[in-house]
């Protein structure tokens, strides 16, 4: 049996949906394990392209069981128009290939709203939302405010629970914000329609992956966003509200004593950053929009630019070692191949003094970024599929990248397309 987790190192929007896409011709069950639809992971294959954003990545696999774990934000309404929207693209979902952990809790419409109020409170202070109920969710779970999927199923137990919480969203809502309240024949109507369609693939997913683990079945742990988003370890308060560092899969999946053989780091071969916060290597201007524009550098949810940079050393080995990745993905190469010279951040300038460490977020908007050229290759390599024919100097700079964020680099990427991809 081999379990798996394919992991962000930095900021998200490292290419994990089109890694876990490859990944899972060799696994049998796929797991969501954080997060909820607040971030898009990108897959290519011959169906078309596909911006998931709650589905795990495995969906597309015949004969893969994908499961949506404990852990997970569940917003019911948006999971079933994601899975119309798969289906409508000739992909068949069911209860077979599709379930979903009674014990994950689901994100109710008041968090959406919750969410965009609370930005537009902050004003100029705002951590960046999309605006997906992320954080008023989390934050209610952790105050036991929220539903299990599993209440669907017990409607006299549902409505009493729904009672008391109720009460304490329309008291934030009409006191703090003073926005529209809800009604229990509101919210009841909403749970019946979005709540009912998925309760077919509501079950003890427990039960299942502990069945799956005596029939030595092969399975992969699938994160959203990356290390430097983690709620405990990444940029706060820019983060998310989960954890997204491997560790937390055996908890968020429903395999709490579970181990995990290997951990796949994905790192892009430049960075981005959606959203908010301090983003040390950012480019600016002309470079920054030549960068955006070949790489196609806009979010899968929002729509909205990502920031961009050349790949940020000290971030990276930062997010290897949180993640304590075994094996580092590099993706979107290819998108370089325009350059004359790969910028690198090589190391922080933090009040005049030089470090390759990443620091404590309360020093990140001091630091400065040290940059380093290496040669470009100049040439399109997308058609490129093994290592000895890669350019020289893309191979000197996967070597050089390797070399320095403590990680050996197996998989490289030179396309979407699930073909497109180097052994090293």
């Amino acid at each position: 049996m081999s379990n798996c987790a394919i992991v962000g190192i930095n900021w998200g929007d490292e290419g994990k949906g089109r890694i876990v896409d490859l990944i899972t011709q060799d696994y049998d069950i796929v797991i969501r394990y954080q997060g909820g639809g607040n971030a898009g992971h990108t897959v290519v294959n011959d169906l078309g392209k596909f911006a998931l954003h709650l589905l795990p990545s495995g969906i597309f696999r015949d004969g893969v069981v994908n499961i949506l774990g404990n852990g997970v934000a569940l917003d019911c309404e948006n999971l079933w128009r994601e899975m119309e929207d798969v289906e409508s693209k000739g992909v068949k979902i069911t209860p077979d290939n599709l379930k979903i952990s009674e014990r994950a809790s689901l994100l109710l419409p008041w968090h959406r709203e919750l969410d965009a109020l609370e930005e537009t409170r902050l004003k100029d202070q705002k951590y960046g939302s999309t605006k997906q109920g992320i954080a008023p969710f989390y934050s209610d779970k952790y105050r036991k405010k929220t539903i299990m999927a599993g209440e669907l199923f017990y409607p006299e137990y549902l409505q009493a629970r729904l009672k008391n919480i109720l009460e304490w969203e329309n008291l934030i809502l009409e006191n703090i914000y003073h926005a529209p309240v809800w009604s229990m024949d509101k919210i009841l109507n909403w749970l019946e329609e979005y709540g009912g369609k998925i309760r077919p693939f509501i079950c003890d997913t427990g039960v299942f992956l502990k069945d799956s683990i005596k029939q030595d079945k092969n399975i992969l742990f699938e994160a959203q966003l990356g290390a430097l988003r983690d709620l405990d370890y990444g940029i706060y308060p820019y983060t998310t509200s989960s954890n997204a560092i491997a560790a937390y899969a055996p908890v968020g999946s429903g395999l709490p004593g579970i181990k995990i053989n290997k951990i796949i780091g994905v790192v892009k071969a430049y960075s981005t950053c959606a959203g908010e916060g301090p983003f040390v290597c950012e480019l600016f201007g002309e470079e920054a929009d030549k960068l955006r524009e070949a790489g196609h550098e806009y979010g899968a949810k929002t729509g909205r630019p990502r920031r961009v940079g050349p790949i940020d050393i000290p971030a990276t080995r930062y997010g290897v070692r949180v993640q304590n990745a075994n094996s580092i993905a590099l993706t979107k190469l290819d998108i370089l191949s325009y350059l004359d010279k790969i910028p690198v951040c090589t190391r922080y300038k933090i009040k005049n003094q030089e470090t390759e460490e990443f620091p404590f977020p309360a020093l990140l908007n001091q630091a400065e970024p040290v940059i380093e050229y290496l040669p470009g290759w100049r040439r399109d390599i997308s058609g490129v599929r093994s290592w000895d024919d890669l350019p020289k100097e893309a191979r000197d700079y996967i070597n050089y990248i390797e070399s320095k964020i403590g990680a050996d680099i197996h998989y490289i990427s030179v396309g979407p397309e699930r073909d497109a991809i180097i052994l090293k």
